[in-house]
C-alpha cells in the first residue's frame, strides 16, 4: 500500500465532521468498502485517502450517517 496516501482514523474523522469513535463504528458496519480500510500490524485502523475523498465527492458522508 506503499503508493497510497493513508489517513488515521482522526483525519478522516475531521474530514465527515464526526468523532473518531464514529468512524470506528462506520468500519465495523462497512460503510467504508472493503478496500478502503486495512490494519496495520499492529492493529491500528488506517484508510485510503483517495478511497475516504471519493466518498465525500459523491455525497456518500452524508449516507453514512443515516
Amino acid at each position: 500500500m506503499t503508493e497510497h496516501e493513508l489517513m488515521t482514523p482522526g483525519e478522516v474523522a475531521e474530514l465527515f465532521r464526526v468523532d473518531p469513535k464514529t468512524i470506528a463504528r462506520w468500519d465495523q458496519a462497512g460503510r467504508f468498502g472493503p478496500d478502503a480500510v486495512f490494519r496495520t500490524l499492529g492493529g491500528v485502523r488506517r484508510f485510503r485517502k483517495d478511497k475516504i475523498m471519493a466518498l465525500l465527492e459523491n455525497g456518500q458522508g452524508a449516507q453514512a450517517e443515516s
